[in-house]
């Protein structure tokens, strides 16, 4: 499976030098999700927006989310049966955490098992999603977890450019054996 990779970023949107953006860049097969504001803090409208892009995509696809976008993903994922190929859920953070900031719908997050393969990848010292709770995450969804050691919130003030070794675990989703 190959197909298309569908981007769902987190608050802010993922600027330019986020490594979500630089492989959009450098991948035309890589879609972004469309968000009328990227710090609407609405689980509901971040939902909307996912399936406004699975539309434009079409099955199957791979999710790639970061951050706010992964609770929004699991959200979207409760709500909806598109056919997808895979999801890779970067930095998921804990909408009760204390550095969560205030928004509408993120909280009780989705804990039913994917029915695809999916990879949650997480680092020791992000500041918005301690590691167990990205491990209590990764068993209720079925996902594999993989850390990625410090890290922070592997965004681009983690400085990590293309992220290759997230790349990695992307073409594991899009070519499984």
């Amino acid at each position: 499976m190959s197909g298309r990779v569908l981007i769902v970023p987190g608050f802010g949107g993922s600027g330019p030098e986020h490594w979500q953006t630089r492989w959009e860049r450098a991948d035309g097969s890589m879609v972004r999700i469309r968000m009328e504001d990227w710090n609407d803090r609405s689980c509901a409208r971040w939902v909307e927006a996912i399936e406004a892009g699975m539309g434009s995509v079409g099955d199957p696809v791979v999710v790639v989310a970061h951050s706010a976008g992964c609770l929004a993903f699991v959200h979207w994922a409760a709500r909806y049966r598109r056919r997808v190929g895979g999801a890779l859920l970067v930095a998921v953070p804990d909408p009760d955490g204390v550095n969560f900031p205030a928004a509408e719908g993120f909280a009780s997050v989705p804990l039913g098992k994917l029915p695809y393969p999916s990879i949650v990848v997480s680092s020791c010292d992000d500041p918005y999603g301690d590691p167990r709770y990205s491990k209590a995450c990764a068993e209720a969804w079925g996902s594999e977890l993989v850390d990625v050691g410090m890290a922070g919130h592997i965004n681009a003030a983690s400085n990590l450019g293309d992220w290759a070794e997230g790349m990695k675990l992307l073409m594991r989703l899009r070519h499984p054996k």
